[in-house]
């Protein structure tokens, strides 16, 4: 019996077979250190979404909690190939809709609220609504627990139950979904 390894296939031909070129996010004992420490930081994220009184600061974090939620769970399924040649970058939504298809739907949602995120973090008075920060904030708490979810964890609490249990609600926000987006 030879002991000697099969060199891995490269992504390219992955694809020419079928082969999918990521993989499946190991079980949750087992996820990178970078997952965990992303889901953490999209929690805070979110959370000071929810404190913020200022509206395009609300819109900002939350869009930026759930860009680290997207990088959580590229960070524990993606797999860069290591013999290819340099390739253009790619939005980390463009890389979510290919690493994790059945999120494709929020990775295009996030990805449109980008320029309004990066208008809001410039200062624009006019670049959000309070209600499109409101529901922005509630969309990507759901996705974080979508992202939970799908890494074989115990989805976190609702920002909006924990907001209605403590009396008091961030800017107007109510319950529900917006978008009928689910995981």
């Amino acid at each position: 019996m030879s002991t000697t390894r099969r060199p891995a296939r490269t992504t390219r031909a992955r694809a020419r077979s079928g082969e999918s070129p990521w993989v499946e996010a190991p079980p949750p004992h087992l996820l990178p250190a970078t997952t965990h420490s992303y889901l953490l930081r999209s929690a805070d994220s979110i959370a000071e979404a929810v404190t913020a009184t200022d509206v395009a600061l609300r819109y900002a974090s939350a869009h930026v909690g759930a860009l680290r939620a997207a990088a959580a769970l590229l960070a524990a399924r993606a797999r860069p190939d290591a013999g290819a040649r340099r390739r253009p970058q790619k939005s980390a939504w463009v890389l979510l809709a290919e690493v994790a298809p059945e999120l494709g739907e929020w990775a295009q949602f996030f990805a449109a609220g980008a320029a309004k995120r990066a208008a809001a973090e410039a200062g624009s008075r006019r670049a959000v609504t309070e209600r499109e920060a409101d529901d922005l904030v509630r969309d990507a708490d759901r996705f974080l627990a979508v992202v939970e979810q799908s890494l074989g964890l115990v989805p976190h609490r609702p920002v909006v139950v924990r907001l209605a249990q403590a009396g008091g609600t961030a800017g107007g926000m109510a319950g529900g979904s917006v978008g009928g987006m689910a995981g």
